[in-house]
């Protein structure tokens, strides 16, 4: 191990030199004077317009002194990762300079969003706080700008870490409300299956966002603070800030109704990704929803492989079977049975469902339709007609937002109005108003069995892509590149960082190659083994030091491999 300032005359000396050179820095370590600062340099780009270089940065905890509170426990650490994220991510846009071409000068970290995830970028370690940088290596035009190089490498970075990392030097009022708001969103959650709730809302949450593409909550003199009804309220319990108040969702089914552009999507929204936390301030931070409630949708165009879709779809033209459906191109209504087949295979305990995205000759089916189109002449059992069963038979309960149709009224539970974005308790008035508008509604099916078992064969997933045994790139946050394929993850609205469809298709590398999917695994053992993999090290998915993974739900996982067109499955 070298000091920094042997790197700075390494530097210096190859000066001028082609950028190749720079390769020789590769998987060297450097220590600062003090022996408190630890620079590493794990990948080096190959060319001043290529992707930046990989590199270390530690800063030791005889320097940082973070106090044991900030940390105490998982979900303090979590939240002070991403909080020390945010602020090395502010500062590498003041250290990040312009010095030479391509991306010479460039300093980036993977930065967290407005959910609190556990990310790779920065890490709590036992001995150091660790932080993951892309950097650009200095070049004038292909030749090393060595004393360029050598400012950022041995002077900027070391004083980055200096102004970033060390507990005096930071916001001890902000640290501690990361932590405590990160643990009481976790203790609020924990409480849910006790108290039978699928979700809680906080009175005073601000859930609608500035934009579809902008997660920060609107500004609070445009947005109405959130308030429960009294027959929903309930109160919980968190470690630091004492009771909490707001709507309480039971179990069961679930109505959001209400004039157009009131709130019931946006309420929706919220609890989609009320799985997650929040950082304080964001106004959902108090928003929390069971970890394996899963949003579905209809999707049209995408392959299903070997989906039994039959508590939906039977008796389709050309004697389809649909006990294991296969398609190269869904329509909106075998697409949506698939999903909701597929959520249940991998875990779901809660469906989340918008009636403006849902394929509407799944979901209902009136008395007149019926009358028109026999039964024996129509394929499709609407949800409407298992809704009630799924709760029943497997305890999966439904949320959904319903603007267009009464028909769901006479079996949900409750009904929960938007009015001006405040939700009201119309579930007395909506059961009235179904015995005043009885039909002959025809409930076509009362059972739902349990959904069958799906072995994927590990030939069809295969990362190959010409001469590269391994190929798998995420293009955004909705698209992998896997081998040959690519992978359309565009409905699915529960992954909330490009991070974490970077870690989705790494683990399905790894589970490749490490032969968990084996042509004897189930597909749910596959996510209970990949799923314990990361949740003790998410590092584990890749060779490397990679900075850009962050933890991923085994929901989004499971979709994604249900997505790859070459999956073929054999039922278990």
């Amino acid at each position: 191990m070298n000091t920094l300032e042997y790197l700075r005359n390494d530097l210096r000396r190859i000066d001028g030199r082609g950028y190749p050179a720079y390769k020789d820095l590769r998987g060297n370590c450097y220590i600062s004077s003090d022996a408190t600062f630890e620079l590493h340099i794990d990948h080096v780009q190959g060319d001043p317009f290529a992707a930046p270089s990989h590199i270390r940065i530690r800063l030791a905890h005889s320097i940082t002194a973070f106090p044991d509170w900030s940390h105490s426990s998982k979900s303090r650490r979590i939240a002070l990762e991403n909080y020390l994220a945010h602020i090395v991510a502010n500062a590498c846009r003041k250290f990040s300079s312009q010095a030479g071409s391509g991306k010479s000068g460039l300093i980036d970290i993977d930065a967290p969003c407005q959910e609190v995830i556990a990310r790779t970028a920065l890490l709590y370690l036992d001995e150091a706080i660790e932080v993951r940088l892309n950097l650009g290596l200095p070049a004038r035009g292909r030749r090393i700008a060595g004393r360029e190089a050598a400012r950022i490498l041995c002077d900027d970075l070391h004083q980055m870490a200096l102004e970033t990392l060390i507990f005096d030097q930071l916001d001890k009022d902000e640290i501690q409300s990361a932590v405590e708001t990160n643990e009481d969103a976790d203790a609020l959650r924990d409480q849910l299956k006790n108290h039978k709730l699928l979700a809680f809302v906080a009175d005073g949450s601000i859930l609608p966002r500035r934009s579809g593409i902008d997660q920060r909550p609107l500004d609070s003199d445009s947005a109405v603070p959130f308030q429960a009804p009294s027959s929903l309220a309930v109160t919980l319990d968190t470690p630091n800030r004492g009771t909490i108040t707001g709507l309480g969702i039971p179990e069961g089914i679930t109505l959001i109704v209400g004039g157009g552009f009131h709130g019931k999507s946006t309420l929706l929204n919220a609890l989609e990704r009320g799985v997650y936390n929040h950082r304080p301030q964001d106004g959902r931070e108090f928003v929390v929803t069971r970890p394996d409630a899963v949003k579905i949708r209809a999707e049209d165009g995408r392959s299903i492989s070997g989906v039994d879709i039959s508590p939906f779809i039977n008796n389709l033209p050309h004697q389809n079977d649909t006990t294991a459906f296969s398609t190269e191109n869904a329509s909106g209504s075998t697409s949506q049975a698939a999903n909701i087949i597929e959520a249940l295979e991998s875990g779901a305990d809660t469906l989340l469902i918008d009636e403006d995205i849902a394929a509407t000759n799944f979901m209902i089916r009136d008395q007149r339709m019926q009358e028109l189109v026999e039964a024996d002449k129509e394929p499709i059992t609407p949800f409407v007609s298992k809704v009630r069963a799924l709760f029943s038979d497997l305890g999966v309960s439904s949320i959904l937002v319903m603007g267009g149709s009464g028909d769901y009224f006479p079996v949900a539970d409750r009904v929960i109005c938007m009015d001006h974005y405040l939700p009201e308790d119309l579930s007395t008035k909506a059961k009235q108003i179904a015995e005043k508008y009885q039909t002959s509604f025809v409930d076509e099916c009362k059972t739902f069995g349990s959904p069958s078992r799906r072995c994927p064969h590990p030939a069809s997933i295969d990362p190959r892509r010409g001469r590269r045994e391994v190929s798998v790139k995420s293009r955004d946050i909705h698209q992998i590149q896997f081998g040959e394929q690519d992978i359309d993850l565009s409905a699915l609205t529960q992954i909330v960082s490009s991070s974490q469809t970077r870690a989705i298709g790494a683990a399905l590398v790894y589970a490749r190659q490490e032969s968990i999917i084996d042509g004897k695994n189930g597909l749910t053992e596959i996510l209970d083994l990949i799923c314990t993999k990361i949740e003790t090290n998410l590092d584990s998915l890749s060779q490397g030091y990679r900075g850009d993974l962050a933890v991923f739900r085994r929901h989004e996982l499971a979709a994604a491999l249900n997505r790859l067109r070459t999956l073929k499955v054999s039922p278990l």
